[in-house]
């Protein structure tokens, strides 16, 4: 190392600045940044004696400002964070030259390929220089056809589904998918890689991928070659441990291929990851899961093993993270299961890649590593390209159980950079409005743990399926614990504030049978506008089993889910299962007491044809009274077209048909027991392009609710007997016929036999940039006579 650093020929540029690039570290790698600074237009080293002699040539010209020009898709703020000159540095034309460049890479990326870029300086009095970049941004040049060569096992349009990157259609001014985008395009051709491995073939690999832009379509065409290989199937799957101490045995639990199975990717990777957990467990740092494939092309079988061995003494001596201008460091840093100091291990990092890009906060993650300060050191640069996380929606729609509705709402993923969730949301309905508040902190205590809280208020009305309203507000604290990458544990407290109520007013009058006023003077009936007499009961009365319900209620339930989830896609599953088991104990306080169970299960698999897809559900619960409450009717269980298509919103089960003059079909009571099955298939539409969203599916149900245990007699609330053990229910002649003229005390219950409800009916389902649209047309084929039916159902709203 010199004694000391001589600089000669700097006039703006401090000395102990320049010295400070080759302090401690390689020369030439000093003269390099120098140069990336634009100030400078020469750098050369030499050494005299015991010193380091630095001579610099300085820049000549100062920027007085950086100007765009002509653009218009990008704007100057995103375009000034790429460029190098900067008002008030030095000017040098390499540096404007490639500044040039990268503008040209921002709108190749941006899908404007033919943008053309220059620049220019224009002297200014003071001496100093704009720097002005004149910009033809052209058309758009997006993806014109995307082709596959090679490919047997599946077909082009089945890959090419698979892809991020689409093709230029209709809807191009809508979306952003089909501009060509070689980063992107990397990433579809290693889920292609990784779903070809997940599907048996292990001899799978991208052979080259060209991107040809064809001037007179006015875009690219892009095409992959593969080599597909024949699918294999594992004769046997061992685990062998060269490590001292550790046993083959001890391993083996960690498989999660096993002879027989397909070939899957997948599962070899979580194979390796287990093991690693399992020997790091065990204290063995250094150790190296590999696996190994002895084939077999003549029956197409592999015979897997997992060696577990040791490997080099190498640590971790920095993390360095570039690219977040917005993420706090922490947040990157606790997505590893390392750190500085601890082994070196390969699954860990990329395991922590995964993770950071799963995460929905930057466009791209890459971690690469170069050497440490010595030999067992290594450094990981962590590089991250941030995007939007925030988002301001206003959706509105439509839906046969709410009405019309709309919601204002505002989230923000990554709040404050720290990682945390929070979302704010105000609706207003026909028949509903309310307000929530969502917040999650993902890492709770420093630890995998995702902690969180919702705060709501909702105010519900009566209308055509419901004959009361009802005012809640309440919340619910959370916490999320991960037990392995597909189960989940999340415990709950949840406390809420209810206030039930019946309407009677005018266009409701459902409470006003206990009203004489509104009677005749024989109290018996009222006459119509249209002249003719109605009783209390004809324009629909609420049951008294909901009457008995009104009020004040305060609920305190504490209660967990158990979920399993493996599909291979959240938004748009084609394989995989989902699962839950959620409980709740109401009586932590509070006035009701009650232990509810639910159940949930939904398998996913693609079909034969490309893209179509098989979906197989099973649900069912169990609400039970504890001590000596009953359960209110609200309490119950009320479903519908939810279990089974093609029925109302609370059309199937117990229902109360004592007043048979009633217009209505009588209040739904809900039941203590469900259960129901469906089978779904759900296919594009042959000819609509996928980015249109738009799937058909036909589906099949079956369920029941059962098990109305509510009180029957309501004498203490109606303070008469009628209609029980045979007293007569008063009566009079309304238009003619003698009907009764008031509401018996005693509820008569139909529809609670527990015979199975079914349907068949297709279904069309609309994935819009604006948010998720479905209509639904079923034909109930069983039902129970007291059951309500509802063959059309739809349900959606836009975001804009």
């Amino acid at each position: 190392m010199a004694e000391s650093i001589v600089v000669q020929g700097n006039h703006r540029v401090d000395s102990e600045t320049i010295r400070s690039y080759f302090i401690g570290g390689d020369a030439n790698e000093g003269v390099k940044k120098l140069y990336e600074t634009g100030y400078f237009s020469d750098v050369k080293i030499s050494r005299s004696g015991g010193s380091l002699v630095v001579h610099v040539v300085e820049n000549s010209q100062q920027i007085n400002h950086v100007v765009f020009v002509g653009n218009s898709k990008v704007k100057a703020e995103d375009l000034e964070k790429e460029v190098r000159l900067r008002s008030g540095g030095a000017y040098s034309d390499s540096s404007a030259q490639a500044d040039v460049r990268r503008i040209a890479d921002i709108y190749r990326r941006a899908g404007r390929s033919a943008a053309k870029v220059s620049y220019r300086t224009v002297t200014v009095p003071n001496g100093t220089v704009d720097v002005v970049y004149d910009i033809e941004e052209g058309d758009k040049t997006g993806v014109k056809e995307i082709r596959f060569s090679g490919n047997q096992a599946f077909s082009t349009s089945k890959l090419v589904g698979m892809m991020e990157t689409t093709e230029m259609n209709y809807l191009s001014w809508l979306k952003s998918s089909d501009v060509y985008d070689p980063d992107r395009i990397a990433k579809d051709a290693e889920v292609i890689r990784r779903y070809y491995l997940k599907n048996g073939y292990a001899d799978f690999h991208v052979t080259g991928v060209d991107a040809t832009y064809d001037p007179a379509a006015g875009g690219y065409v892009i095409t992959i070659s593969v080599e597909e290989g024949l699918p294999y199937t594992v004769s046997s799957a061992t685990v062998e441990s060269h490590l001292r101490g550790v046993d083959a045995s001890a391993l083996e639990g960690d498989l999660r291929i096993h002879a027989g199975d397909l070939y899957n990717g997948d599962q070899v990777d979580k194979t390796i990851e287990a093991m690693t957990r399992e020997v790091g467990r065990l204290g063995y740092a250094f150790t190296n899961i590999r696996p190994r494939g002895d084939k077999n092309p003549a029956d197409h079988t592999v015979a897997l093993a997992f060696v577990a061995e040791d490997g080099p003494r190498v640590y971790i001596e920095r993390i360095n993270i570039h690219g977040n201008s917005t993420t706090r460091d922490y947040v990157i840093r606790r997505e590893f299961d390392i750190g500085e100091g601890d082994a070196y291990n390969k699954t860990l990092i990329d395991k922590a890649e995964k993770r950071l890009n799963a995460l929905g906060f930057f466009k791209k993650v890459k971690i690469a590593n170069e050497q440490g300060s010595s030999s067992d050191r290594v450094v990981l640069d962590v590089d991250v390209e941030e995007q939007s996380t925030g988002s301001f929606s206003i959706s509105g729609g439509y839906s046969t159980t709410e009405g019309f509705l709309a919601e204002v709402s505002v989230s923000q993923s990554n709040f404050l950079g720290r990682g945390e969730y929070i979302r704010t949301a105000v609706s207003v309905g026909q028949y509903a409005k309310g307000i929530e508040l969502n917040y999650t902190e993902p890492f709770f205590l420093d630890q995998r743990l995702a902690a969180g809280f919702d705060a709501y208020s909702k105010v519900s009305e009566a209308s055509t399926w419901q004959y009361y309203n009802n005012w809640v507000t309440g919340g619910t604290l959370r916490l999320g614990i991960p037990i392995t990458d597909e189960i989940t544990f999340a415990p709950r407290y949840t406390g809420y504030f209810s206030r039930l109520t019946i309407p009677n007013k005018s266009n409701m009058q459902y409470n006003d049978c206990g009203n004489t006023s509104l009677y005749n003077a024989d109290n018996k009936y009222i006459a119509g506008s249209d002249g003719n007499q109605y009783t209390c009961l004809t324009n629909g009365e609420a049951s008294l089993a909901l009457k008995q319900a009104q009020g004040n209620w305060i609920t305190s339930m504490v209660g967990y889910t158990l979920s399993y989830n493996d599909l291979d896609n959240l938004r748009d599953p084609h394989e995989g299962f989902s699962a839950n088991i959620k409980q709740d104990f109401a009586g932590v306080g509070g006035d009701s007491k009650f232990i509810r169970t639910t159940g949930d299960l939904r398998y996913y698999h693609e079909l034969y044809f490309d893209n179509v897809v098989g979906i197989a559900r099973v649900q069912g619960g169990n609400i039970t009274a504890w001590g000596n409450d009953k359960l209110r009717v609200v309490d119950n269980f009320n479903l519908g077209n939810s279990l089974v298509r093609g029925f109302a919103p609370g059309g199937i089960g117990p229902r109360d048909v004592t007043d048979t003059t009633s217009s209505n079909a009588g209040n739904a009571l809900g039941g203590t027991n469900y259960y129901g099955a469906s089978l779904e298939v759900q296919t594009p539409i042959w000819g609509i392009p996928k980015d249109l969203g738009l799937k058909l599916a036909v589906f099949a149900d079956a369920g029941t609710l059962l098990g109305y245990k509510g009180a029957t007699n309501f004498s203490a609330l109606t303070g008469n007997n009628y209609g029980c053990g045979g007293t007569k229910i008063p009566s009079g002649s309304v238009n003619g016929v003698n009907q009764p003229t008031t509401q018996a005390s005693c509820i008569t219950v139909g529809g609670d036999n527990g015979m199975i409800r079914s349907s068949v009916g297709v279904g069309l389902i609309w994935a819009s940039p604006m948010g998720p649209i479905r209509f639904n047309y079923a034909f109930a084929t069983s039902k129970a006579k007291e059951d309500v039916l509802q063959q059309f159902s739809f349900s959606g709203g836009t975001s804009f």
